[in-house]
């Protein structure tokens, strides 16, 4: 039994060392072992395993607790109960170290799962973070492009509407320009009307006199 518990006790040793120490695949190796250990019935065996060194262990607290008592009454104690007190004590202490070792190779296969899973979460994450940034570049090199667009735009509007008032004095000047032409039009219009009906009224006094003097004559 004793043989036996100490080889138990190595191997679990080994197992935790290799979770706690990463020495090339030896740490996959070890937690795909853990791993089968805890699917099917593995852990309905483990359990039963573990309460059975339980119950071995406290029969060897109660044998050595009964072999000091009885050496507390006779006063002395035998080579005979020395013996199996030294033999019961080893026994409960390697099963102790065993169902020590055992839960703490379980809480390290527990953590260590849920780190590589954080892990995997993280550069899942990661991934999608940097995603997000290659995304926020792109579209703020496309609003600075759309922005660099807007202002040729506006300066092109503002062109636009520099041409715009330029035409426009230019056409309120010829408007200017052809009322006062229209203006000069009309008032030459007037003095013709008024030379013609003063060339009408000499010819008339023309008239007139020829007439006088032929009669004259």
């Amino acid at each position: 039994m004793i043989h036996l518990l100490f080889l138990v006790l190595f191997a679990e040793g080994a197992v935790a060392l290799l979770l706690m120490v990463k020495v090339g695949p030896l740490r996959e190796l070890a937690m795909r072992g853990v791993d089968q250990v805890k699917t099917g019935k593995g852990p309905a065996t483990v359990k039963t395993l573990a309460c059975t060194l339980s119950v071995i262990l406290m029969s060897n607290v109660a044998s050595i607790l009964k072999i000091q008592n009885r050496g507390l009454k006779l006063g002395t104690v035998s080579p005979m109960d020395q013996v199996l007190w030294r033999t019961h004590l080893l026994e409960a202490s390697l099963i102790g170290y065993t169902l020590f070792l055992a839960f703490v190779i379980d809480r390290l296969h527990h953590y260590l799962r849920k780190l590589m899973t954080l892990r995997k979460t993280s550069s899942t994450s990661r991934e999608e973070v940097e995603k997000l940034q290659m995304e926020n570049r792109s579209l703020r090199e496309k609003e600075e492009k759309s922005s660099s667009e807007t202002k040729k735009l506006q300066r092109e509007i503002a062109k636009l509407n520099e041409s715009m008032k330029k035409l426009k004095s230019e056409t309120e000047e010829h408007e200017r320009k052809a009322s006062v032409a229209e203006a000069h039009v009309n008032a030459l219009q007037k003095q013709s009307e008024e030379l013609l009906l003063e060339y009408d009224r000499l010819l008339e006094d023309n008239q007139i006199l020829q007439t006088q003097l032929l009669s004259r004559a």
